[in-house]
């Protein structure tokens, strides 16, 4: 047995001085969602620490989620080049943090955390090197005496371990900029209510059918609301198949940033689509959703809002998977099997407690 195993799986080295923090680093790399579901820790903080400065750092590609978040002071993005990497890491190093969050716990946060020098390093008893840190938390689910927990609650528990109230469990929250905003409106316009589409996904084992998305396009246009369907331009094809199987006018954008996707989302009807991260921002802009899942873990990454919202699924015991491929039974059944009228029938629940009216202007 070696010496981290012999640790015990909750410490604190030293005790935070909360009084005396005046600058607070928050590391979260990786995906789309990620980067959402870490808002409600940001929100804590700022709630905490009024006075103090707050950053975050966030892979360069999604960092411009977060540029006009009210609840940070600089988004800090780093890119994948080793050389960048080495820049931003001495960057840290001179920014003189006091206390280092890391939300993700891979290899080389966990080396970017440790090379801020900062005073309090918090993370999780489980992460690679756990030794680099001097707060270490066993787990989200002794923190909240909870069987399972969401990704935004197990963010919200390094917080909450050091003495941040997080009892309240922010939800997730997204600023849509007015860049964005005028942006968009020179891309296309709408005047009727729309609502957003999101039919691709990284693993088909999260992918419904185009053909059954086409099913909810034409029952939402039957019930006055157009459709906009968009994804990144390596998945055209998504877009351009969903469109020819369609029997009712849909828009389909591939083009669009993440800042203009927030702004399009913020002025949804309604938002139907895959366990994903644009799932996670229309949430985070208080907007309805119907999310469809498949291999992906349920309890840990629903969309974390107050707003109207449905998940979709049907349970199969080897849920949740890594997604990479289909075990069990060679395809991935339990996307496959969710029907359009299951959807259909989320989206009509949804949509109940909205106030008919005349639709506001989309942008």
């Amino acid at each position: 047995m070696n010496i981290e195993d012999q640790r015990p799986k909750t410490q604190h080295r030293n005790k935070i001085d909360w009084q005396n923090v005046s600058r607070v680093l928050v590391i979260r790399l990786r995906s789309i969602g990620d980067t959402v579901l870490s808002t409600p820790s940001l929100i804590a903080l700022r709630r905490f620490l009024p006075d103090a400065q707050i950053d975050i750092l966030l892979e360069d590609w999604v960092a411009p989620l977060l540029t006009e978040f009210d609840a940070v002071d600089n988004v800090l993005p780093i890119g994948k080049k080793p050389l960048d990497r080495l820049g931003t890491a001495r960057r840290l190093r001179r920014s003189r943090y006091d206390v280092v969050f890391n939300l993700h716990g891979g290899t080389t946060s966990t080396m970017l955390t440790r090379a801020t020098g900062a005073r309090h390093r918090i993370g999780y008893a489980d992460y690679q090197y756990s030794s680099l840190y001097n707060h270490l938390l066993s787990s989200s689910t002794d923190f909240w005496n909870l069987e399972k927990t969401h990704s935004a609650e197990q963010q919200l528990a390094l917080l909450g371990f050091v003495g941040v109230p997080v009892v309240d469990r922010p939800r997730s929250r997204l600023t849509v900029s007015e860049n964005a905003r005028s942006s968009l409106s020179k891309k296309f316009q709408s005047e009727k209510p729309y609502a957003l589409i999101h039919p691709s996904s990284l693993f088909h084992t999260k992918e419904w059918p185009v053909e059954n998305f086409a099913e909810v396009v034409d029952h939402l246009a039957k019930n006055g609301v157009e459709s906009i369907a968009v994804a990144s331009k390596p998945e055209r094809e998504v877009l351009e198949k969903l469109a020819a199987s369609v029997n009712s006018p849909i828009t389909i954008k591939d083009d669009l940033t993440l800042p203009e996707i927030t702004a399009l989302a913020s002025k949804a009807h309604v938002f139907i689509g895959n366990d994903s991260g644009i799932a996670h921002i229309a949430a985070a802009v208080n907007t309805p959703t119907v999310v469809i899942f498949g291999s992906s873990n349920r309890d840990h990454w629903r969309p974390w809002t107050d707003a109207p919202n449905e998940i979709v699924f049907n349970p199969f015991e080897c849920q949740p998977c890594p997604g990479y491929e289909c075990k069990v039974y060679g395809e991935p059944r339990c996307i496959l099997t969710v029907s359009s009228g299951q959807v259909i029938t989320a989206i009509d629940r949804v949509l109940a407690p909205k106030v008919k009216g005349e639709p506001e202007p989309a942008f």
